[in-house]
């Protein structure tokens, strides 16, 4: 079984709004692994996205990248699955993308650049639009769900070669359960008749 640090910060699933998804472990099992615990976590996970707010996060933002993050998991994976979304989620996704507006303010020095947000309802924001663009457009097709029943993490595969999320316990786990599965149905039935041909004459 792989060991990983499991409040480490993942940022391997293919777009920053899915690594908020990720921000969250083991979602579905029954002692979820929560990264962004405090604000300061959160504030810690905004800079690596280049997202950090003019304010730095507290309690409040804390609880609104909570809700938002839970919002955005039940709609992707009812696009992954091809299921109706979920109503309750559209309608505050759509809420809150009407309520924290974030004009596009370009500027440039030595590259292209977005002002920063000017909170972190706004950065929020940010994230939840690149969601809406990912899963109302074709690139919803390179989504794909992780099979692990307590993960479930949602992740970008345009080859649809990964089977597994990108967490290394995910594969590690499900690899160790299919070998144990394989094995089991190779093992001979204990009321099998193993008596030499010759023992039988």
């Amino acid at each position: 079984m792989v060991k990983e640090d499991k409040l480490a910060f993942r940022f391997d699933c293919g777009a920053a709004w899915l690594n908020l998804l990720a921000t969250r472990g083991r979602t579905f099992s029954a002692a979820p692994v929560e990264r962004l615990a405090t604000p300061g976590r959160l504030a810690e996970w905004l800079e690596h996205c280049e997202l950090s707010p003019a304010q730095p996060p507290d309690q409040d933002d804390l609880h609104l990248a909570w809700a938002l993050r839970e919002t955005l998991r039940a709609l992707a994976l009812a696009t992954v699955d091809e299921q109706p979304p979920p109503a309750g989620a559209v309608a505050s996704l759509a809420t809150f993308l009407v309520r924290h507006d974030d004009p596009v303010r370009l500027t440039s020095d030595n590259r292209l650049r977005r002002e920063p947000p000017a909170s972190t309802a706004h950065a929020l924001a940010r994230l939840a639009r690149q969601a809406v663009d990912h899963l109302t457009g074709s690139d919803r097709l390179a989504l794909r769900r992780c099979p692990e029943d307590d993960c479930r993490g949602v992740f970008i595969d345009p080859p649809g070669r990964r089977r597994w999320c990108p967490s290394p316990a995910c594969a590690s786990r499900g690899r160790v359960r299919a070998l144990r599965a394989r094995r089991s149905t190779a093992a001979p039935k204990p009321n099998d008749d193993h008596t030499p041909a010759s023992a039988q004459r």
